[in-house]
């Protein structure tokens, strides 16, 4: 195997034991650097999970399975996979749903979760997220420094309540898009009502 595949195949795999083994809360979100449009509004305080919203969620279903950037299966545990285009990957659940444990979720109620990224052309990844199904303050990304310009980069999204959730990230101005249904497993008899 040469060694750039062996290199990217190793850094997705430590990518997914990110997202499936780690239960720490990812670092502190990085807030928007318009601080004085942000204070002119305060946030909408967000609405809790409906069932009918959790039902209705356009949740992004991974239905062929598709890995890291030179890697062969399996990717990771069962019902994750990666899903993307020719410039970004991330990897999800592959029923669309973050059910978060409680060292997840935050004393306010906050979600945090970790998405391990593949960037297949050079550029810095950004991420932003909107919450579907109710108003709600935007999610927050942390997208920390050190993974260089082009392959895995590590990043932490927090979600400011659950819902069903965009999430966009965007490298050279390629952007890649999915929707999440976030709960905790506290509410998770709402997913299994929901389908």
């Amino acid at each position: 195997m040469p060694a750039r595949i062996g290199i990217q195949l190793a850094c997705g795999l430590v990518g997914i034991a990110i997202v499936t083994g780690c239960t720490a809360n990812p670092a502190r979100p990085h807030h928007a650097a318009n601080h004085h449009a942000a204070s002119r509004t305060l946030p909408p305080h967000p609405q809790p999970l409906t069932r009918d919203a959790a039902g209705q969620c356009p949740k992004t279903i991974i239905s062929q399975v598709m890995g890291p950037p030179g890697a062969s299966p399996p990717f990771g545990p069962p019902g994750v996979s990666v899903w993307g285009n020719q410039a970004l990957r991330v990897t999800l659940n592959m029923d669309g749903v973050i059910a978060a444990n409680g060292d997840m979720v935050h004393s306010d109620g906050s979600i945090g979760w970790k998405f391990p990224w593949w960037r297949l052309v050079r550029g810095q990844l950004t991420i932003t997220g909107k919450r579907l199904d109710a108003p709600a303050p935007p999610a927050t990304s942390y997208v920390p420094y050190g993974y260089g310009d082009i392959g895995f980069q590590a990043s932490g999204v927090t979600f400011p309540s659950e819902g069903c959730w965009q999430i966009t990230g965007m490298v050279d101005h390629t952007s890649l898009t999915f929707v999440t249904l976030v709960i905790t497993e506290a509410h998770r008899a709402v997913i299994s009502r929901t389908g």
